[in-house]
């Protein structure tokens, strides 16, 4: 069983999945939330679609003085190397998100075991968290990264359960 794994969830000031602007990571350790860190991002040349920003939120302002990705990577390896890491759409987007990132600053990815609530749920997120009562502030990092963390939750424990494990 699956007792540790990190949730995690990126904002994108553009349409290019190298274009983080903000680092939602959420540490669970047998099944409790131990650590959650919510990181600014300042993306490449701090260069925002507007479309964008009226998602999540996020301005070049508030990013001006923030560090940009590989500044930081060493906060969010320790989260994601050899360890499970889960997203939400995270085959769709974050996976690639931190494999682009990661790409665009010539670090290496780490090796890590991915898992998607939406492919285990087949809904989207705020769906999802409106049906199982989960407060979500959406597009907010943290917040997105929270609320799959839960979602995850439910899934470990509905398959201990639906074994007769517990």
């Amino acid at each position: 069983m699956l007792n540790s794994y990190t949730a995690i969830d990126f904002e994108t000031a553009q349409g290019k999945r190298w274009s983080i602007c903000q680092v939602g990571l959420v540490r669970v350790e047998n099944q409790i939330i131990t650590e959650q860190l919510s990181i600014l991002v300042q993306p490449p040349d701090n260069y925002y679609w507007n479309n964008f920003i009226d998602i999540h939120g996020i301005s070049p302002e508030q990013t001006a003085d923030a560090p940009t990705f590989d500044k930081i990577w060493h906060q969010i390896e320790p989260f994601i190397k050899n360890q499970n890491v889960v997203a939400h759409n995270g085959f769709a987007f974050d996976f690639h998100c931190l494999k682009q990132t990661l790409d665009f600053y010539e670090i290496s990815t780490p090796e890590f075991t991915g898992h998607c609530t939406y492919r285990i749920f087949g809904d989207n997120l705020a769906s999802l968290c409106n049906q199982y009562k989960i407060n979500l502030n959406h597009h907010d990092a943290l917040s997105d990264a929270r609320a799959c963390a839960q979602l995850f939750n439910l899934h470990l424990n509905k398959n201990l359960n639906f074994n007769g494990i517990r």
